[in-house]
């Protein structure tokens, strides 16, 4: 590329279409033609453990669920993630008790959710159940050309830096966006959230008996309704109407044997909410 001086003699530049650009211009940045998303992992399915949902379960939930993992695995690359669970939530509320700002509480939320990553893929090593590091993503290939099954910890790496929500101080988000960031960053195959519920409802199930089941979905219908209460953290919906490369999340109930081997294989178990 060429460098260019500006008029006034000052700064060099590396000519480009983004040069001198302050990269906040709506106008600017609305008309900037860019390439099509590429799909890094197109042949990889991205799984999310429930925290609360499945591992807070222990021996009631796990085995099953991580031995149809491991079969499935011989047919489908599965990158798995894993939520935090109930023991977040009793650090998040000491933390809140005590003044702590958004950016500590999710600091906490994601060694607990790290926590839940090592249990499962220990659970896992039989089959080359190996927990990674977010910047271990990279390595996919690799891990399932060995015949592992990599585990990561699914709460995204704002950390310290977790934006701020209005009116709260429980970081927005959490396990599940981090799952969808992961599953769009590598261009997934599928994502897919392994839930105790059937799927989405019009209300919490376990709160409200007459909450309605909803097996399919698209997010403009579903922010339209401006449901109450959610099965997966609500960024995540803004997150799959931007994507380019995710259409459809899916999410299922992990304690029915089968369900994850069906939802592999592209069969509407479960919720499937979609793009657009």
């Amino acid at each position: 590329m060429a460098l260019v001086r500006e008029r006034d003699g000052k700064r060099l530049h590396v000519k480009s279409r983004l040069m001198g650009e302050s990269l906040v211009g709506r106008t600017f940045m609305d008309g900037l033609a860019v390439a099509p998303q590429k799909r890094l992992f197109p042949d990889v399915n991205v799984v999310k453990i429930g925290g609360q949902s499945i591992c807070d379960r222990g021996a009631q939930a796990l085995p099953a669920i991580v031995k149809e993992i491991a079969a499935c695995s011989r047919k489908h690359k599965i990158l798995l993630t894993t939520g935090g669970g109930t023991r977040s939530r009793h650090i998040y509320a000491i933390g809140l008790e005590l003044g702590m700002p958004t950016g500590i509480i999710a600091k906490f939320g994601s060694s607990i959710s790290e926590q839940n990553a090592l249990l499962v893929a220990m659970l896992l090593t039989p089959w080359g159940g190996i927990k990674i590091g977010h910047d271990d993503v990279t390595k996919l290939y690799t891990y399932f050309s060995q015949g592992c099954i990599p585990v990561m910890h699914g709460m995204p790496p704002y950390d310290y830096f977790a934006l701020p929500a209005p009116k709260r101080r429980i970081p927005i988000h959490r396990t599940d966006v981090g799952t969808l960031i992961a599953a769009d960053l590598i261009g997934a195959r599928r994502c897919i959230f392994v839930k105790d519920e059937r799927g989405l409802y019009t209300d919490d199930p376990k709160k409200n008996s007459r909450a309605a089941f909803i097996p399919e979905i698209s997010v403009k219908e579903l922010l339209a309704r401006d449901l109450d209460d959610l099965i997966i953290e609500r960024p995540c919906l803004e997150i799959l109407q931007n994507s380019e490369v995710i259409r459809t999340i899916q999410i299922i109930n992990g304690l029915e044997k089968g369900n994850l081997t069906k939802a592999l294989s592209g069969k509407p178990v479960g919720t499937l909410i979609h793009r657009s």
